[in-house]
């Protein structure tokens, strides 16, 4: 039965109880930092053996867990149709999931400084406590991601909330009015390039993000006639936000913290470039004459559908939907069939994204095949390209122009 043209709030929320059979298993995005909290109770109050552990729990959860549930439990066959969509839109439940992730955030970033400043914690401890919150709040960016494109300032507020452990405000700026603009081209520091490692994409997925979201705010801001150091300038909305968040946290545990700080935020921010490492890795949006790019397509994103990873990451993995309907809440995004596929989720992927010769193994093949052998096609690093041309014995065009 299709849901009708027009609904109501009560109709939309019955016809998505129907339909959306993950509709409880949501609930495990925000029950992540839940997660974070148990953890650094076992930290607490469990045998002296098990606090490191405990400490690290964090990475073993992502990179062991998690992957291993997606392998038993495998891919989502669910497609929304495009009714489905217009209930699943409507209903007011998906929003209280993303929102409720961020009070809990808040609650385990405290837990873990408060685990941290004490004289018993060693020093090693700390470190590997950072890793874990870390973990969670680089998970907790496509909470961030999910907020950051809605319209309402409230949530793009809320996005800087839940970036603010972090320190990574000017993603709410750039990646809605950059990122989305430049997806899968050269131009763009948050689409990697074949070829290229994820160590050298960090510097510039990093600065160039940031950037990026100084000269996207520094316009907006002078189309009003405001200068750049102005009250309306929402970076440093942002950037003060995150500053009171740490001042706060280093005023109540004292300065034992902030190695911690510093190591759950480098942890974070690597995490959460890591995937974006992932999701255009070597595709490229056609050239036109005039120097623009082709309309961004299902084809211009890698996708992955395994139901664990996309349940924690508010199915980010279905990112060509995204691409294509920027705005449309993770709760109706879809899977296409022409899209690229990754040989796993996310969470699997991290580990081979680390290590160089095992990520081209696995990836420049699926590159070269995506685009039926001609790499010309392709978005490769510079300083490779030569050397991809030639292993793949593909006559390299640019030399001909």
């Amino acid at each position: 039965m299709n849901a009708p043209a027009q609904l109501s709030l009560q109709d939309a929320t019955a016809h998505a109880k129907k339909i959306d059979k993950k509709r409880r298993w949501w609930l495990l995005s925000p029950g992540l930092p839940m997660i974070g909290v148990g953890i650094l109770a076992g930290y607490q109050f469990g045998p002296k053996w098990t606090r490191k552990l405990f400490a690290l729990s964090g990475p073993i959860v992502l990179h062991a867990i998690i992957p291993a549930f997606d392998a038993v439990i495998g891919n989502d066959e669910n497609n929304p149709t495009d009714e489905d969509v217009q209930s699943l839109v409507k209903d007011p439940y998906y929003d209280c999931l993303v929102k409720m992730f961020i009070p809990i955030q808040m609650a385990a970033n405290v837990y873990a400084a408060y685990l941290v400043s004490r004289k018993d914690t060693p020093m090693l401890d700390r470190i590997l406590l950072g890793i874990s919150m870390g973990a969670i709040n680089g998970i907790a960016v496509t909470t961030a991601h999910e907020l950051s494109h809605r319209p309402n300032k409230s949530d793009h507020m809320l996005s800087h909330a839940t970036l603010m452990p972090l320190f990574y405000n000017h993603f709410r700026v750039e990646h809605p009015y950059g990122h989305h603009k430049r997806a899968a081209t050269p131009e763009d520091p948050a689409s990697s390039q074949m070829g290229e490692s994820f160590y050298q994409f960090w510097p510039r997925t990093v600065f160039g993000g940031i950037k990026s979201g100084i000269e996207i705010e520094a316009r907006r801001l002078k189309r009003k006639g405001l200068p750049f150091f102005s009250k309306d300038n929402e970076l440093l909305q942002g950037w003060a936000m995150s500053a009171t968040f740490h001042a706060g946290l280093i005023k109540t545990f004292g300065t034992q913290i902030i190695p911690y700080l510093a190591t759950q935020a480098f942890y974070g921010i690597s995490l959460f470039e890591i995937i974006n490492y992932i999701e255009h890795y070597g595709l490229k949006r056609e050239q036109k004459a005039d120097g623009s790019y082709a309309r961004t397509m299902p084809e211009h994103s890698w996708n992955n559908n395994n139901v664990v990873t996309n349940l924690f990451l508010y199915q980010l993995q279905r990112h060509s939907d995204h691409h294509a309907y920027p705005t449309r809440p993770f709760q109706a995004l879809r899977h296409f069939e022409e899209a690229p596929e990754l040989p796993s989720g996310y969470a699997t992927m991290l580990l081979p994204a680390l290590i160089p010769s095992w990520w081209f193994k696995m990836m420049d093949q699926r590159v070269y095949d995506h685009y039926q052998g001609d790499l010309n096609k392709a978005n490769i690093h510079p300083k490779r390209r030569a050397e991809l041309m030639q292993k793949f014995n593909v006559v390299d065009e640019t030399d001909h122009v």
